[in-house]
């Protein structure tokens, strides 16, 4: 019996083929079994091929009709959220499971520092988005010590490592965060916005987090998000605060102005946290910690169902 178990990666674009590296590079639990694209000319294509990663051009469908396909459990799905409804339907027949990198949000939202061991079983599990992979963490933080009545969070990534996929995900990528911040965060209301910053040199992925609270204890809220940034240190290792944790005073009546959208009506407080993350550089520029830390979240879930079904 295989010690490692197979899976494919759907999707020949900056994100899947950063996922593959990551696979061969990192993984001793997966194994990759095929990459699938649409674009015979496409890198990450090419690239699978020098690295003796079986491939094909025909998507989902040559994917079905490769050779070693029934030995595949797990498929990650790296291409659009239109996409993907098709790909999860055609997969669902044929019993594999998918980690979905697409804001589709079909499956149950995942965020590995906070549900993972929730939906290890589940047929489908969706990693939200980039934005919500670095924001639900710290919102899961703050809400463990005080109920979060309101979160809002900005994700401000480099327009370089936004590709096609995620420009066309535009509206997707703020509802899918904003309803994770919700369902796996623990706000009672959510909100996401994303810069596409075209600065150059590209800038990293920065990342606002805003949350209205009651009376809380700082020091515990403090205490709550940095040991979650350590958690998530575990498997994105450039993802860091860029400073200390913020509390400000809002009284009744008083305008909240940091927030877009926030209720009002009574005293509370505004808990600010600024975030940076840097990426691996494992296929992708540095400054793409959107993109890795998507790639870093696919993985740690994989490799953990992986886990679960050898011990089984």
């Amino acid at each position: 019996m295989s010690s490692t178990t197979k899976v494919a990666v759907i999707g020949s674009g900056n994100i899947g083929t950063d996922l593959m590296i990551k696979v061969l590079r990192l993984s001793e639990t997966l194994e990759m079994g095929a990459m699938v694209g649409i674009d015979p000319a496409s890198d990450g294509l090419a690239r699978a091929g020098r690295l003796g990663v079986p491939t094909t051009a025909q998507g989902v469908e040559g994917l079905v009709a490769m050779p070693g396909f029934a030995d595949i459990e797990i498929v990650f799905d790296a291409t659009s959220a239109g996409a993907h409804a098709h790909h999860d339907a055609v997969l669902r027949r044929h019993g594999k499971q998918v980690v979905d990198l697409t804001p589709a949000a079909i499956g149950p939202y995942v965020v590995p520092t906070v549900n993972l061991d929730e939906h290890l079983q589940s047929p489908n599990v969706n990693m939200v988005t980039c934005g919500g992979q670095a924001t639900i963490p710290i919102v899961a933080a703050i809400s463990a010590v005080t109920p979060v009545r309101y979160a809002e969070i900005v994700a401000s990534i480099a327009s370089r490592s936004a590709g096609p996929g995620t420009r066309a995900n535009i509206d997707e990528f703020t509802e899918t965060t904003a309803r994770g911040l919700e369902v796996v965060g623990g706000a009672t209301r959510g909100k996401a916005i994303i810069v596409l910053n075209p600065a150059e040199p590209p800038l990293i992925m920065r990342d606002t987090v805003l949350c209205l609270v009651d009376d809380c204890d700082q020091a515990e809220v403090a205490a709550s998000i940095a040991e979650m940034v350590a958690r998530v240190q575990e498997y994105v290792p450039g993802y860091r605060l860029k400073q200390q944790v913020q509390f400000r005073r809002v009284a009744q009546g008083e305008p909240v102005d940091a927030l877009t959208d926030a209720p009002g009506g009574h005293d509370c407080w505004v808990v600010q946290v600024f975030l940076e993350v840097e990426g691996a550089a494992h296929y992708l520029p540095a400054y793409a910690g959107n993109l890795d830390i998507m790639t870093s979240a696919a993985l740690r879930v994989a490799e953990r169902m992986a886990r679960r079904e050898a011990q089984a």
